[in-house]
């Protein structure tokens, strides 16, 4: 296990991360020819939707092995060959649960950044992600090759935009066109590359050239200086006055790196095959193995307060965690696991401790990328396939019946838009909703549902591009065509000042009737709370029997809204009354009771519609930049700030979702071409009254023809 590296290669659209892991593939010997995005022709973007439109959709997993080699450059771990586990992740925000469950299972990450345009938004949000779980962490700064790349800009960006711990390893020879290497800071060594070789497998490690030596010292003592204010065994030899050998300051950089109190950064051009075998190195020296990284821990099944840690052991108890379900179309349900303790072969007996229920293995499988590779046995710390099981879902704990766990699952956003579909055929009914059950089941951020209302089939995802892709899936996956409205928003609604409501429920027909008699208070809780439900009945004003049919009641009116039909959202219920029959008092009577109390508070509360709000960066040439700022405030957007950069200027604004549809199209218009944007869920906010006014028409509804 000290010899594997679980890594995830994690950054913005368009940073670099397809073709960085291509070129890792191809010097670790996996592939022997490499691939290009442009060309659709790369490892691990090997879906159809994924190569026409050259961007990464799902993570891929592979795994390739790297020996470190030379007599000139100090390896920690000189001539074993290591087993690296990869996955690339997706850098659209609209994937965004891909990265999310892959650095729930991962050990260490890769962090790509364009050299140019420095930290973008989707890369603040995969740091974000890398730091909830915990994950280590190294920086690879990309495409110095590209005319304005600035690689001290990039630094400084990282250290004040994510507030990274972030100093150089490696500092580029020449930049844009001149890139013709990198210097190894820690052993003061330049690897030139051979500018005759193509395949950038030819370099030279040769002192640093006399020009660039107080750089290369000006980095070193940086470099130490930080270290050894993080680091007492590095303090102590300066301290001392004792030399510090490479191997010694690397050491500490990998303990640094594992505590997650380091970032080392490293630079080069994937693209262009410079500085990417240092940085495979960088993975081996600083990157954790499982054994470096803290114990995974899990709930125990009978009692949710006792934790226990689940130590990576080969020889343990089984335990791993469900990170991905994929259909294939070959071989069916594939359901992606990282084992924690322990070892698995076929023909095991699995236990799922979220349905009780047992599961014969009966294939197990290593992952390269669409490829699957049967396996007899896999180790802790391995990333796996398995074949065949039922009722298992994204997140849940597979392990040894006789030491069952619950490990923590990822967590993932709430799906922000939504469409209505419907089967052009009666043939493709049928198929269609296998096909969206399918799909729901791989994709947590997807949601598939009919509306009680309309009778409407609707698809809600994370953007227009994750629901045209589910839509491509549907018909080149499962042949289903299917028609789709327009997408429709998320709105939420809630109250703005406290209120009482009483419910009733009486029907007397003769014989037994229904009496059903509920007061609450509803209040407005905090912008992101919730709704919380609480019972203050004193002195049996409703029997205990029937408070959770009152609960229902309550959450069931919640769920369908009062001024819309949209979920009521941060709210404070209190049940505070009522009255009871002796015969005729009933569950269903109470849970109308509730219904109707929390539908007339509601109304007394001035309830509001919310809107889900997008934080929007939009990065352009300076002479389109008064054209984007016009249509962002025609689209009610608010400016946050404005930034220049490297000779663009970053526009960063708060937008209405509901304003941003076609927004892809709009940009390119305005800025022929030129202007990109980014965008990601940010926050609820109220709607305008005028706006309101329209969406309550549009939900009326409308007369009958005649």
């Amino acid at each position: 296990m000290e010899h594997t590296r679980n890594i995830g290669i994690a950054a913005h659209i368009d940073a670099g991360k397809t073709t960085t892991t291509e070129r890792i593939l191809f010097y670790t010997g996996l592939i022997h020819k490499m691939g290009d995005v442009d060309d659709g022709n790369t490892v691990t973007d090997w879906m159809e939707q994924e190569r026409e439109r050259g961007i990464t959709i799902t993570s891929a997993a592979t795994t390739c092995y790297w020996t470190q080699k030379g007599e000139d450059v100090v390896k920690l771990f000189d001539g074993v060959p290591h087993r690296i586990n990869i996955i690339d992740t997706p850098g659209h925000v609209d994937f965004t649960a891909e990265v999310e469950r892959s650095m729930r299972v991962l050990d260490g990450a890769v962090a790509v950044f364009c050299g140019v345009a420095g930290v973008q938004p989707q890369s603040e949000t995969v740091w974000r992600q890398a730091t909830k779980y915990n994950v280590p962490r190294i920086a690879f700064v990309n495409k110095m090759d590209r005319t304005g790349a600035n690689f001290e800009n990039a630094v400084a960006e990282m250290r004040k935009k994510l507030g990274a711990y972030a100093y150089p390893v490696v500092i580029p020879i020449g930049k844009e066109d001149h890139l013709h290497g990198v210097i190894d800071v820690i052993n003061q060594k330049a690897i030139v590359y051979d500018e005759t070789d193509e395949l950038g497998m030819r370099y030279d490690v040769t002192p640093v050239p006399a020009e660039l030596e107080d750089a290369a010292k000006a980095a070193y003592a940086e470099l130490l200086d930080a270290v050894s204010n993080k680091d007492d065994e590095i303090a102590e030899l300066i301290i001392e006055d004792k030399p510090v050998s490479a191997q010694a300051l690397k050491q500490a950089i990998r303990r640094l790196t594992c505590k997650l109190e380091f970032v080392p950064v490293l630079c080069g051009s994937a693209f262009k095959k410079r500085g990417v075998q240092p940085l495979v190195d960088a993975v081996i020296d600083y990157l954790p193995s499982p054994l470096d990284v803290p114990a995974a821990t899990g709930q125990d099944v009978d009692d949710d307060e006792t934790v226990r840690e689940i130590t990576s052991d080969d020889n343990g108890k089984f335990c791993s965690l469900a990170f991905k379900l994929w259909t294939d179309p070959y071989v069916g349900k594939l359901v992606f696991f990282r084992v924690y303790r322990g070892q698995l072969k076929k023909s095991d007996i699995i236990y799922n401790p979220r349905t009780r229920k047992r599961d014969r293995v009966s294939r197990v499988m290593m992952i390269q990328a669409d490829k699957r590779i049967d396996v007899d046995t896999v180790y802790s710390g391995d990333i796996a396939a398995l074949v065949g099981l039922r009722n298992i879902t994204t997140g849940d704990t597979l392990c040894d019946e006789d030491a069952s766990v619950l490990l923590e699952p990822p967590t993932f956003p709430e799906p922000v838009i939504s469409m209505a579909v419907e089967p052009k055929t009666k043939a493709d009914r049928d198929k269609m909703s296998e096909g969206l059950q399918r799909l729901a089941e791989e994709d947590p951020t997807f949601r598939c549902f009919t509306n009680e209302e309309t009778g409407q089939l609707i698809i809600a995802g994370m953007g227009e591009l994750h629901l045209e892709i589910i839509r491509d899936r549907l018909f080149r996956e499962f042949k289903v065509e299917a028609n789709a409205g327009a997408p429709q928003i998320a709105y939420r609604e809630t109250i703005t000042r406290s209120a009482e409501g009483e419910g009733k429920f009486i029907r007397q027909s003769g014989g037994r009737g229904q009496y059903g008699h509920a007061v609450i208070t509803i209040t407005p809780n905090e912008r992101g709370k919730g709704v919380e439900i609480e019972n203050k009945i004193v002195g049996g004003a409703i029997p205990k029997e029937y408070i959770p049919a009152v609960i229902d009641g309550l959450n069931e009116a919640i769920g369908g809204g009062v001024l819309v039909g949209y979920p009521v959202v941060d709210v404070k219920v209190a049940i505070i009354d009522g009255t009871f029959h002796e015969v005729d008092s009933s569950e269903l009577a109470f849970k109308m009771a509730g219904i109707f109390a929390l539908k007339e508070a509601c109304k007394k509360a001035a309830p509001i519609l919310l809107e889900p709000i997008m934080k929007v960066e939009c990065t352009t040439p300076e002479e389109y930049q008064g054209d984007l700022l016009g249509d962002l405030n025609r689209r009610r957007g608010k400016i946050v700030s404005i930034e220049a950069k490297n000779n663009a200027t970053s526009l960063n604004a708060h937008v209405p979702l509901a304003e941003m549809f076609g927004y892809a199209t709009a940009i390119r218009s305005l800025s022929k071409g030129r202007a990109a944007y980014s965008m990601e869920p940010f926050s609820f906010e109220p709607v305008p009254a005028n706006i309101v006014a329209t969406i309550l028409d549009s939900a009326k509804p409308k007369p009958a023809r005649t």
